[in-house]
């Protein structure tokens, strides 16, 4: 399914743990690292698109993440003439994405790279979230540093509301370190 201009609508898919540390999957059988990203089948919205590819590449189901944002728009990259399939040369440009930003509510041990027939990764890992986008293959380097800078205000709004979430203690800590008095009942 492409667009007008030729380019296949896509969702990417940026999941951060609670360190904000993102998810970093390393291409089956290749030396190369990126965000889980798919396209959306006809029919689908880009958050149901976002759930299924996050299933189909890292095992995870909607309970063990919490959406924290979105692209406001598109954003597009193409793909080199070498890369794209000779039957798709003239009407295939590139990809056109809506970015989502994921908060892994769950488990590390909750990552499932097996859990499809096909999968698209053989190992991952916690990267900063500001990744070396020399790391990334080049002509989704522009796309992951737009996805990168239009959501990371939602990184930094979800921070805010973690900290303000945390229960205040009720007494000064210096007195819930103090030893108990023995109380006037206890046997001598």
């Amino acid at each position: 399914m492409l667009d007008r201009e030729g380019f296949r609508p896509n969702v990417g898919i940026i999941l951060c743990n609670g360190k904000n540390e993102v998810f970093w999957g390393k291409r089956i059988r290749e030396h190369s690292w990126q965000f889980p990203q798919g396209g959306i089948k006809r029919g689908e919205t880009p958050e149901q698109a976002m759930y299924r590819e996050l299933y189909e590449e890292v095992g995870l189901k909607p309970e063990h993440v919490r959406i924290l944002g979105r692209t406001r728009g598109w954003l597009r990259y193409e793909v080199p003439m070498q890369w794209i399939k000779r039957e798709w040369r003239g009407s295939y440009r590139g990809q056109k994405q809506i970015w989502f930003l994921l908060r892994l509510a769950g488990r590390d041990s909750d990552i499932n790279l097996r859990a499809c027939d096909h999968p698209e990764f053989d190992a991952w890992r916690w990267h900063d979230y500001w990744i070396p986008l020399e790391s990334v293959i080049e002509f989704k380097r522009g796309v992951y540093q737009q996805a990168l800078a239009e959501l990371v205000r939602f990184l930094d709004q979800d921070g805010r509301r973690r900290r303000q979430a945390r229960p205040r203690s009720l007494a000064p800590v210096a007195e819930l370190l103090e030893p108990s008095e023995p109380s006037s009942d206890s046997e001598s």
